[in-house]
């Protein structure tokens, strides 16, 4: 190496050192620079639904927080699928959130062949929102006024019931139930959730599962029946209706969410999104939020989320394995 070269080369060293040194520095100004504009949170189940109600909880409180509008944008279809395809396709920049569920996070890749996102690849948790349970429910007119009213009638036509379900969720957990009371249902896929409860209320069909959240106004005003709960404990605001698990000790399941976003998004945006989440849900309104829709909060950041999502997963495999159920 002649000296002109080395000494070229000697140079450069310390100026590509002091870049380095200011990296930190970038990506912290890049983070308190975000959000320079307004912000896209998908979410990929129909207005109305649970996820719709907590995507648009997070977004009014992300607007206030953040200073730029959080808007929702409801991309239903393909048990959320095509939700989740939208925030794939986004440029990862952190100006699109996802409000993955369940459904779209830990049930598709048990059930759907061939999925066309990975969510756990292509995508990481900014935070857990919150976990709420199900309920089997029947019309307010039906003469199924208990869960053993159901099994009773189940088992005296076999299949002759006509079970609404929204999302293969919810399936899923309709299957699990069915194994352990030894019954079978013809099923109803709907792809709105309201449509569904329509359905159900105008006895078109005969039975459901959905989100306690989603059918609390139809419970209270008389027009749906709610024969049991999916949850470990009953639920506060209908404590006189039981737990599935008082009758089969092993049967308890979860709808849950989580905002996500693209995993290439910086560490650094993800951070403020995830530590801004948490204070939203340690809010009083956060409190009173999960209160009213009979959610848990789950308070979980990105690594943590990311194992229960993971835990799930594993959880509902064994489930679909136990129900017979195989990906189609």
């Amino acid at each position: 190496m002649d000296k002109r070269h080395f000494l070229r080369i000697a140079g450069a060293a310390p100026a590509a050192l002091a870049l380095g040194s200011l990296a930190p520095f970038a990506r912290l100004a890049q983070a308190q620079a975000y959000p320079a504009r307004p912000i896209r949170l998908v979410a990929p189940f129909a207005a109305g639904s649970t996820s719709d109600t907590s995507a648009r909880f997070i977004a009014q409180h992300l607007t206030t927080a953040l200073g730029q509008a959080v808007a929702v944008d409801n991309q239903p279809g393909a048990d959320g699928r095509l939700g989740m395809m939208v925030a794939r396709n986004a440029p990862p920049d952190g100006y699109t959130l996802v409000l993955g569920s369940w459904t779209n996070l830990a049930v598709n890749p048990v059930l759907i062949k061939d999925l066309p996102y990975d969510p756990v690849k292509e995508f990481k948790p900014v935070a857990g929102i919150g976990r709420s349970m199900l309920g089997i429910c029947v019309s307010g007119q039906s003469e199924i006024k208990s869960l053993k009213d159901l099994i009773d009638a189940a088992k005296k036509k076999p299949k002759g019931l006509n079970f609404g379900n929204f999302g293969t969720g919810y399936r899923l957990a309709t299957e699990w139930f069915s194994q352990l009371a030894g019954i079978q249902f013809t099923h109803v896929p709907y792809r709105t959730t309201s449509q569904m409860n329509t359905d159900l209320a105008g006895r078109q069909i005969d039975v459901a599962m959905d989100g306690v959240t989603s059918l609390t106004p139809l419970l209270k005003s008389g027009q749906l029946r709610m024969l049991a709960v999916t949850g470990d404990q009953r639920h506060t605001e209908f404590p006189d209706v039981p737990t599935v698990k008082e009758t089969f000790p092993e049967f308890s399941i979860y709808g849950w969410s989580a905002l996500m976003v693209r995993s290439e998004v910086p560490d650094d945006i993800t951070e403020k999104l995830a530590d801004e989440v948490e204070k939203i849900l340690a809010s009083a309104d956060g409190r009173d939020f999960a209160r009213k829709v009979g959610s848990q909060l789950l308070s979980r950041k990105t690594g943590e989320m990311r194992k229960y999502q993971t835990e799930q997963m594993a959880i509902l495999k064994r489930v679909a394995d136990a129900a017979g159920m195989k990906p189609e």
